[in-house]
């Protein structure tokens, strides 16, 4: 899998370098997004949880995540990557048969950033009622023992999924649909927030919200166009249609809600518009510029009904990860299969005449779906056994800044 003395092209890893710095610099922003959307009380401890992710995962992914996800198929089951990468052992200036162009370590580090922002986002789903402790314990457990088993189906090679032609460019599947529904059963397992009768969860900053959501639009870019893994046509379209459908999404957002509620909201733009993001993510190397279209609306309007679900439903999903990327993720996968088509990068999807890859894609989204969400139960149940997973009711009310990290965002005078 190493390619010894194989010729790197200088271009294609100086753009993929620079993605490394745009999909890294989408933790910090997913920070602000969300820090911008809770109550003031839980600010600190709403962006600690992406920060801390950020050095967590960026230490195991070196030591064993990469291995599982991109490490020799064991016995050929298409579940798991074996340990021949564990540390890094030989990953280095040379390629890797997974990007013949540029260095080992540039491939590893870029896919390093995606393993960082997915159990981030989960956090969104318990927000302002987890234990610090356990955040981090489950975190380390689902890195390991869901985000990199997947990520092996998907793009390892040998993966059940690879080796069966499901599409997936950046992440619809491994990145989006398994921490959506991981979102949905961890909030789900936690249990709703503690509220007072006249109480409101009302985002306490959406000006930290809209620098958060532009920093993700922003690396993006990365996140997509990267996924090129050269400086090529391929990643400029990607490029094009992610910013096509998140453009696309943020209308159809602000669109919908303005008629249902009458007032024309910035959290819903930013909203739509990364509801378009997430949707376009595994359609960005397959989709040309009028799909992309399709695809934003029809995130924007999807994702935003999913959220009146939810909330029909009174689950507590603080931050509707599961309605944005959970839904979104499933859409834009399903979506793949039908828009792909071969001029983009040779697969063609239903528009032109190959239904069976929707059915494909179905079979993935279902797969991750099942797994993610079984497993996160498993995961969270066991880390509730050992250590409890929420805490206390009156330091749920004080909040966990000043409970469960003795600071507090905004001082009074």
């Amino acid at each position: 899998m190493i390619l010894t003395g194989h010729p790197i092209d200088t271009g294609d890893t100086a753009w993929v370098l620079m993605s490394i710095a745009l999909v890294m610099l989408m933790t910090p922003g997913l920070a602000l997004f969300y820090g911008g959307l809770v109550r003031r009380k839980n600010v600190l401890s709403t962006i600690m949880q992406s920060i801390f992710i950020l050095a967590l995962v960026s230490v195991t992914w070196v030591l064993f995540g990469f291995t599982l996800a991109f490490g020799t198929d064991v016995n050929g089951w298409g579940i798991i990557g074996g340990l021949d990468f564990v540390g890094l052992h030989g990953i280095g200036k040379d390629p890797i048969s997974y990007a013949p162009t540029i260095p080992a370590s540039a491939y590893m580090a870029f896919q390093m950033m995606f393993a960082i922002i997915t159990p981030a986002l989960i956090t969104g789903a318990f927000a302002e009622r987890k234990k610090f402790k356990a955040f981090v314990i489950f975190t380390l457990l689902w890195t390991l023992l869901v985000y990199s088993p997947i990520a092996h189906w998907v793009w390892g090679q040998g993966g059940w999924l690879n080796k069966m032609g499901v599409l997936d460019f950046a992440g619809g599947t491994v990145v989006h649909i398994s921490s959506g529904v991981a979102a949905l059963v961890a909030a789900l397992v936690l249990g709703p927030r503690v509220r007072r009768e006249s109480e409101r969860f009302e985002p306490h900053d959406v000006r930290l919200a809209v620098m958060g959501a532009g920093l993700l639009w922003f690396g993006w870019f990365g996140f997509n166009g990267g996924s090129a893994l050269g400086a090529n046509g391929l990643a400029a379209n990607a490029i094009v249609v992610t910013n096509t459908a998140a453009g696309m999404g943020a209308l159809t957002w602000v669109t919908v809600s303005w008629l249902h509620k009458g007032t024309p909201s910035v959290v819903g733009a930013i909203s739509g518009g990364v509801a378009g993001l997430v949707a376009i993510t595994p359609a960005s190397g397959y989709v040309d510029a009028s799909a992309a279209i399709i695809i934003g609306m029809a995130a924007g309007s999807v994702c935003y009904g999913a959220i009146l679900l939810r909330e029909r439903l009174k689950v507590d999903d603080a931050l509707d990860v599961w309605a944005v990327h959970g839904v979104g993720g499933t859409l834009g996968a399903i979506l793949t299969g039908v828009f792909a088509i071969a001029a983009v990068n040779g697969a063609s999807g239903l528009i032109e005449g190959n239904g069976s890859q929707v059915l494909k894609q179905l079979v993935a989204v279902a797969a991750t779906w099942i797994y993610s969400g079984i497993a996160t139960f498993v995961i969270l149940k066991v880390v509730d056994h050992f250590v409890g997973l929420r805490v206390e009711e009156s330091e749920e009310e004080a909040g966990l800044d000043a409970s469960q990290h003795g600071e507090v965002a905004w001082q009074t005078e």
